[in-house]
């Protein structure tokens, strides 16, 4: 199957996006570019019902979290959505991710909660985790004033955002709660450990490449820590009985 048409146009227009090498900037150039990139995409575009931003107080500090009603949303409660946003742990807050949990508000009739979790190098693993079972928690205790019904819960995110969404799954299950009805977890990064196929096939080309794999991950993982951890690597759990479904969403050229 060839790339996506509409992708081909995009790298011949834009070659230097094919292999951009976001691991030779510094954590805070590379956020200014993604940035840039996000706003080149155009996400007050979409139209939404009602954003409410909220600051949930943590053991760390207050959790930015940005509430996205949908454009058909009322004021009655509304299946939730949790969203966990991708950028290797380093890059991406609300800002770069409004466009996407807009259009995940509106096509899905689920009030979209996208929580602005710390990020490495200044905040490495665990803070990213934690901050997003903290967030899960309050949102769940208050699910009624936020319009959500807490009975109906999804956790959500690419990338990145997906190896935190697969591991609230495993970390409610372990911890007895929250409850999660269902997990989205669109090219999750499910294990720092493994070496596969498709990361040497599609490791360079694709705007995503090893290099920026691995700066990543050296940002975000302590020397020294056991890649092999479940809270890293979710895909490394011994048993996935008792968890909620999940849709994975893969892609054809990616690592």
């Amino acid at each position: 199957m060839p790339l996506d048409s509409t992708l081909q146009d995009l790298f011949r227009s834009m070659p230097q996006l094919a292999s951009f090498q976001m691991w030779a900037l510094s954590p805070d150039q590379a956020r200014g570019a993604f940035k840039k990139m996000c706003q080149f995409a155009g996400a007050e575009s979409v139209p939404i019902g009602k954003i409410t931003n909220v600051d949930v107080p943590s053991e760390s500090g207050d959790i930015p979290l940005r509430i996205y009603t949908p454009v058909a949303g009322g004021a009655e409660a509304l299946p939730g959505i949790v969203f966990y946003h991708g950028g290797g742990f380093v890059i991406g807050d609300l800002d770069c991710y409004d466009g996407v949990c807009r259009t995940l508000a509106n096509e899905s009739g689920c009030r979209v909660v996208s929580v602005d979790y710390r990020l490495a190098p200044e905040h490495p693993f665990p803070a990213a985790v934690d901050d997003a079972f903290a967030a899960l928690q309050w949102i769940e205790k208050n699910a009624a004033s936020i319009g959500i019904d807490a009975n109906a819960l999804a956790v959500a995110g690419d990338s990145a955002g997906g190896n935190l969404a697969a591991g609230m799954a495993l970390l409610a299950r372990e911890k007895g709660g929250p409850k999660i009805a269902f997990q989205l977890l669109i090219y999750p990064v499910t294990s720092f450990s493994a070496d596969t196929r498709s990361s040497q096939q599609f490791g360079a080309g694709y705007f995503l490449d090893l290099a920026t794999v691995d700066w990543f991950r050296g940002h975000y993982i302590p020397k020294g820590m056991d890649h092999n951890d479940v809270k890293l690597s979710p895909l490394n759990a011994a048993d996935f009985t008792g968890l909620p479904p999940a849709y994975i969403v893969t892609a054809g050229f990616e690592p």
